[in-house]
């Protein structure tokens, strides 16, 4: 990784630390693999609790763990990522203590068999443009950094655009977890034949998603001035990040309502639309835009979040023109074709009855949310 880094401009030193730090997050990849189908799993049994309060036990560890590693051992940026790694695994044994001792698993497995190998081109067909998705707006940000490399001070930009990162991944945490709820709501309805009440929770989800991106914007741009200082005291590293969280705002104004609309589009089992979007808006769009105001136009760190700021509102703009055109009576039938699920239907949706087995019905109306959900992760 490191020649490769040098390769593309980067500085040396840069490059190094890098280096050390990717070695020794590898591990984490494996803690990454089993934490989120934990969560999914979780998730689409609507146990929610236990989730946080694991989470909760993991990032109270975190804190000692991380000043043990980094300060009392001196291992630097390296006990940086194995604080991380350890944070992760001690979530993962968490979660997997919680649903051994309550038995939740005795409730929804019936023991191995050669079932599980069954159904994996639908999974799949949901899953891969789904992670095609969250990779080409994840990548974006890592191409960023990239480039930072190669303006007028790389050294302080690549610090301002990790804290930057960090801020819009914390920030991210929000609009992601309302997507997640949104995602598995409108599956459920559209699983048990509700078209109207997927809408409507399609349409309260993004209502929500535009809250979340107004106080997203009102947070950037009152702490604009402090926020850096808790990271450094660098004076340039201080400036820059606080003449650019004010656009990290206004993306957070377009993100926070398209990252809605892509859990919209993953409960509607329509994963290929949010690949297709975020291909064309931010490589498309936001890129070109990004490379030009930063190296031609004279903006420099400014220019990539302003070509970033271009992405997200050409990409809302999309999403929610792709939601307003979609045919939910249309989607709600094409649900019941991926369920399998054959369904007598009066003329009030309400009134909607399933002609099986009320057990069997009920996973059945559950498993489109169960693969929208778990495609979101897979391979991520």
């Amino acid at each position: 990784m490191k020649k490769i880094l040098i390769v593309c401009g980067q500085d040396e030193s840069i490059a190094n630390e890098a280096q050390r730090y990717l070695v020794y997050s590898v591990p984490d990849l494996l803690a990454q693999s089993l934490l989120h189908p934990l969560r999914i799993y979780l998730r689409t049994q609507s146990i929610t609790l236990p989730l946080t309060c694991c989470a909760i036990l993991s990032i109270l560890l975190h804190v000692p763990i991380n000043y043990f590693l980094v300060t009392h051992l001196k291992l630097g940026i390296k006990g940086v990522a194995l604080s991380g790694v350890c944070t992760n695994i001690n979530l993962v044994g968490s979660l997997i203590i919680y649903i051994l001792y309550f038995g939740v698993h005795k409730r929804t497995w019936g023991g191995f068999s050669m079932e599980c190998f069954k159904e994996w081109k639908s999974l799949l067909n949901l899953a891969i443009p789904s992670c095609i998705s969250v990779c080409l707006e994840w990548w974006w940000y890592e191409i960023m950094i990239l480039l930072c490399g190669l303006l007028l001070n790389p050294k302080a930009t690549v610090a301002s655009m990790g804290i930057l990162i960090q801020t819009t991944a914390l920030i991210y945490i929000f609009p992601s977890s309302l997507s997640f709820s949104v995602s598995t709501r409108v599956g459920n309805e559209l699983g048990a034949n509700q078209p109207k009440k997927a809408k409507l929770a399609a349409f309260v989800g993004l209502n929500c998603g535009f809250i979340l991106g107004l106080s997203a914007l009102l947070f950037a741009v009152l702490v604009r001035n402090i926020w850096a200082t808790m990271f450094t005291a660098d004076k340039d590293i201080i400036a820059l990040t606080s003449l650019v969280l004010p656009i990290i705002g206004l993306c957070e104004l377009g993100n926070c309502p398209q990252t809605t609309g892509c859990g919209v589009l993953r409960g509607t089992a329509r994963p290929k639309y949010g690949a297709n979007i975020n291909l064309g808006c931010f490589y498309l769009v936001g890129m070109p835009v990004a490379v030009w105001l930063a190296f031609f136009a004279g903006f420099d760190f400014k220019g990539l979040w302003l070509g970033m700021l271009a992405a997200q509102v050409s990409c809302m703009a999309t999403m929610l023109l792709v939601l307003v055109r979609t045919d939910w009576d249309f989607e709600a039938e094409r649900a019941m074709k991926l369920t399998g699920t054959q369904m007598a239907v009066d003329d009030d949706d309400d009134d909607s009855k399933l002609h099986e087995n009320p057990h069997q019905a009920q996973i059945k109306q559950d498993s489109i949310s169960l693969l929208e959900d778990l495609s979101h992760y897979c391979l991520v």
